[in-house]
């Protein structure tokens, strides 16, 4: 349980509190709420015995801990509360300038393993999913309308570097490590097409890809944006509640300050004043992990409501528009 500055309002850090949480979120296939989610990293896909081995620092990040425990409750109320057709999702670990790129890859979605010096386990991991070439298209249609500047991109068409060895296209890890919890390793019935943020790292530019995205909800699409709001690789320390240093425990806190805030103008500043905080670098040397709470931000639109899913240290949950 995470009480803010003392106040009563309380927040789900435990099991029990964010699987109420998810039972209190309303049943709204007709207009689905916006997420972030924290999305862990590769160590969510660690056997339970190289686990056992990462120490008391990261250990809470491995595959027993609360954020792989929260990520398959998750998955499962989504898909129960929401029937969504299709979802678009936004990742930490995909950023173009200029234009967006969204995938086509058809029949069956790719995987890009975008991480190195893992154990060959690392490299064997399952995910099957598929595209939607009609999704897709249509996702660039509504960024093109927006003025902006949009297009598919294929199988034939490299992403980004491969852990094993080769640059290729796919989903990155930011997607299917998280998504292998929520969905299992065999997820065929509903289509995944996954969309770059803006590289400039703009708050206000990637604010603005999430409104774009905003009609999808009411269209029976899932709009999901993923990151973690404490990302230092820098100080391996900031990813522990236990072990980071305060002012990186200031700034966490200050999140959940921020998107707390009831009145939805003064929300939105508390969130764009966070990259401000003098947390923020503590947190974060660059930027790109903490972008996609904006764009799920953006895509809950200007007057909705937020709940809080999980408070989890670094890598919570939080529902717009709902």
């Amino acid at each position: 349980m995470s009480s803010l500055n003392g106040s009563s309002v309380v927040l789900p850090k435990t099991q029990s509190e964010w699987r109420k949480a998810l039972e209190e979120l309303p049943s709204t296939p007709e207009e689905i709420p916006a997420f972030f989610f924290g999305h862990g990293s590769p160590m969510l896909a660690f056997s339970e015995r190289d686990a056992e081995q990462m120490g008391d620092v990261m250990k809470s990040n491995g595959p027993k801990g609360p954020l792989a425990t929260f990520l398959k409750d998750f998955g499962p109320v989504l898909l129960s509360k929401y029937k969504p057709k299709g979802i678009v999702v936004f990742s930490a670990h995909w950023e173009t300038l200029g234009e967006r790129l969204v995938t086509d890859y058809g029949d069956e979605n790719p995987l890009l393993m975008d991480y190195y010096g893992f154990q060959p386990s690392l490299y064997q991991l399952k995910f099957r999913s598929r595209g939607d070439s009609a999704l897709s298209h249509h996702v660039v249609q509504l960024f093109k309308d927006a003025g902006f500047l949009a297009r598919t991109t294929n199988k034939l068409e490299p992403r980004g570097e491969d852990g094993r060895g080769f640059s290729g296209p796919g989903l990155d890890h930011g997607v299917f490590v998280p998504f292998r919890l929520m969905f299992g390793e065999e997820f065929m019935d509903i289509p995944i097409v996954e969309v770059s943020m803006d590289g400039s790292l703009d708050p206000q530019k990637n604010w603005a890809l999430g409104e774009v995205m905003a009609p999808l909800r009411r269209e029976g699409i899932l709009v999901l944006s993923g990151g973690l709001l404490i990302h230092n690789l820098r100080d391996m320390t900031s990813f522990s509640e236990v072990h980071a240093k305060n002012v990186v425990k200031e700034f966490n806190q200050a999140i959940l300050d921020a998107i707390t805030v009831a009145e939805p103008v003064a929300r939105r500043q508390a969130l764009l004043d966070l990259m401000e905080h003098r947390g923020f670098r503590a947190a974060h040397p660059r930027a790109e992990h903490f972008i996609p709470l904006y764009i799920a931000a953006g895509a809950g639109g200007k007057d909705g409501n937020v709940k809080v899913l999980s408070a989890i240290y670094g890598a919570p949950t939080f529902a717009f528009d709902i």
